[in-house]
């Protein structure tokens, strides 16, 4: 129930039911406010019973969405396969289209990783000869990774 509030924001919010209710109303209030909650609670489980009873099936509040209750209570196996299968075709062409470009760019990357391990080592010999002193390396640069070549 309060899942999007935080500790500090309960809190703030008791401070001010206890500033504005007071601290002599502010049991009574609570326990009003817990016995309407009770109430409401009871008659939404009275209604979808209700409404189970005069559908004649068991209905949960999860089918009450319109989606669920379509597919679960008016379509067919037949019926709800027939309105998927476009929609796998797609999924199906895009993933393998998306599966071909990552292979595509996964081979440029290691091709860019190729071309420049070859010509590393032509630049390090440039560096010796023009005048690094004996003895200091050369620092080595990151190799790219995949995400680089994104």
């Amino acid at each position: 129930m309060f899942e999007n509030l935080g500790g500090f924001e309960i809190l703030a919010l008791m401070l001010l039911a206890l500033f504005i209710i007071g601290p002599d109303r502010l049991p009574k209030a609570i326990s009003d406010t817990l016995g309407l909650l009770r109430k409401v609670r009871s008659m939404a489980r009275n209604a979808t019973s209700d409404l189970s009873r005069e559908l004649g099936t068991n209905i949960e509040l999860e089918d009450l969405h319109p989606k669920t209750f379509l597919r679960k209570h008016l379509l067919t196996e037949a019926e709800e396969d027939s309105l998927r299968k476009p929609f796998q075709e797609v999924f199906r062409d895009l993933k393998n289209t998306t599966d071909g470009a990552m292979r595509e760019v996964k081979s440029t990357a290691d091709a860019i990783n190729f071309d420049k391990a070859k010509s590393e080592p032509a630049a390090e010999s440039t560096r010796s000869v023009t005048g690094a002193t004996a003895g200091t390396e050369p620092t080595s640069k990151k190799a790219l990774s995949f995400d680089d070549a994104t």
